[in-house]
């Protein structure tokens, strides 16, 4: 999978930073029963299998990931946390090694944006959950976003941003298609939210952790990629991203951003 934000350290802390950040807004009702067997798809370094787990501790839970590397990461982070109810193993979500119906409930998160084909994924999705069974999708909306003070150069790396991402085959617009995906695969719709943030000068620090902890380091780690689409110019990307950041410096600053939270119910048949 061609990722648009790369494996570096830094995204890594981006993640990490993230999932503490929004742990209250994504998932306050995420909580599966006591004996179930729950698979998250695409746990990357073990961001949100770190809260699911902490908060599911009689919930057995296994997390793949087409990344070797940040599975060592993932796991660290949970055993730094000290849970032990998460098995990790490297696997694709367009083939897993795993039984028909063999799962109670199946977590995504932040994954489909980067699939070429998001049908195809939870095809294999259904096949591996039990009827009865819930998934839940968690996914962004980069159409969503904006801010102030916004200027043109801020505007255009930003949209420089999703353009690369569309380049690749992605959709960094998905948040608003998962009502329909999740119909369309047959799936029964228990709910569909928008999770929508929004920060300003009044709460410095978490306006701060919104711009500068997501979502700068998110469009600076597509940087090479922007500058090589010759979306922008180097003068004109480091206006921009100075630009947004003065979104979280500035007295008058204002940040809103929409995540997606879908839950849909495998249905027998």
């Amino acid at each position: 999978m061609d990722y648009v934000h790369g494996y570096s350290e830094r995204e890594s802390e981006r993640l990490r930073d993230q999932s503490g950040i929004l742990e209250g807004l994504l998932h306050r009702d995420t909580i599966y029963p006591a004996g179930s067997h729950v698979l998250e798809v695409g746990c990357g370094v073990g961001a949100q299998t770190r809260i699911l787990a902490g908060k599911c501790p009689e919930v057995a839970f296994t997390a793949i990931d087409i990344s070797g590397e940040s599975i060592v990461q993932a796991n660290a982070l949970v055993k730094e946390h000290q849970l032990s109810n998460v098995r990790f193993q490297k696997a694709s979500v367009l083939d897993m090694p795993f039984a028909d119906a063999c799962f109670d409930h199946v977590f995504i998160c932040f994954v489909l944006e980067h699939l070429p084909d998001p049908r195809a994924a939870l095809s294999e999705v259904g096949r591996v959950l039990r009827p009865g069974g819930s998934l839940t999708l968690i996914e962004g909306d980069h159409g969503s976003c904006f801010w102030h003070p916004e200027t043109a150069a801020s505007l255009a790396v930003w949209q420089a941003f999703v353009r690369v991402q569309q380049q690749l085959g992605h959709d960094p617009l998905i948040g608003r298609r998962l009502y329909p995906l999740l119909a369309g695969m047959g799936f029964e719709i228990s709910f569909v939210s928008p999770r929508w943030v929004y920060a300003d000068s009044g709460r410095p620090g978490f306006l701060d952790g919104i711009v500068n902890r997501i979502i700068v380091p998110m469009v600076q780690s597509a940087e090479a990629r922007i500058l090589e689409s010759g979306l922008v110019d180097p003068p004109l990307w480091e206006k921009g991203i100075g630009d947004l950041r003065k979104s979280a410096e500035s007295p008058e600053g204002t940040f809103f951003y929409t995540w997606f939270k879908g839950v849909g119910i495998k249905t027998p048949g």
